[in-house]
This record gives C-alpha cells, structure tokens and sequence, in this order.
C-alpha cells in the first residue's frame, strides 16, 4: 500500500458560521486558522484530519431532508460510540425524531457492518456519519 492518509474532508455550506457552529457543538471540533483564500470558509480539526467548510450559497445537490446512510457521506471514528451518543442526544438530537427534522438521528446499535453506526445531517443537509469500527 503507498503511505497515504487523510489530510482533509471538504463539505459545502450555505451558512458558514452556523455550520461552524454545529460542527463544534456536536463534535467538539476546533477552529483552525485559515489562509485567506478567495472563497470564504472555515478549517476545523478532528485528531488530525482537517474538515474544510467551503461557502457556496448556492447550496449541495441533496434536495431530501432524509438520512441515507447509502447516500454520499464522510464518518467521524470514535472509541466511545455511546459516549458520543449520549453528548448528541444531551444537545437535542433523537432518534425519534420524524425525517426531515434536523436533530434527527439513525442509529445503527448492531448492523452488516459489525460495529454501531449512526448518521445525522449537518445544517445543509450533508450526512455525517459517526462509527465504533474496531
């Protein structure tokens, strides 16, 4: 295998300083600096791999407020997959909540895969996942 690995995920938004805002509340990411580039956006951090917000007002291609764990998406990998469940739900995320509502939640406890797994929307509709992997 070639030594790579992950520098960055890039994510569309429509509203930077409201994606900013649920990324750190809901992960805990932080803020990095960023140089001054001509499209506005935001560097945040997770354990080494950067998350790069990108303004585009126009939007994501994603007209559905409906998780799709099929659909395209990025995962967070966390060694406490009920820790990070139990933060979301304290923040107001359920998994009760009907689709199309933004603090609903798919929680996948024992699944194909072979660990949990649960997906979320971020304010413009991208699909987060968070995993318990091995």
């Amino acid at each position: 295998m070639l030594d790579l690995r992950v520098h960055h995920v890039s994510i569309v938004v429509t509203d930077l300083e409201r994606s900013v805002a649920f990324y750190q509340r809901a992960f805990g990411l932080e803020r990095l600096t960023r140089p001054p580039f001509k499209t506005e956006g935001a560097w945040l951090v997770c354990h080494g791999i950067q998350i790069h917000l990108i303004l585009y007002p126009q939007g994501t291609f994603r007209a559905a407020a409906t998780i799709d764990n099929n659909d395209a998406h990025f995962s967070f990998h966390t060694r406490d997959f009920y820790g990070i469940l139990d933060h979301l739900l304290a923040e107001g995320f359920r998994e009760d909540a009907e689709e199309g509502d933004p603090m609903r939640l798919f929680v996948i406890r024992e699944g194909l895969a072979g660990f949990p797994q649960l997906y979320l929307l971020d304010p413009d509709r991208n699909i987060v996942e968070i995993n318990g992997a091995p």
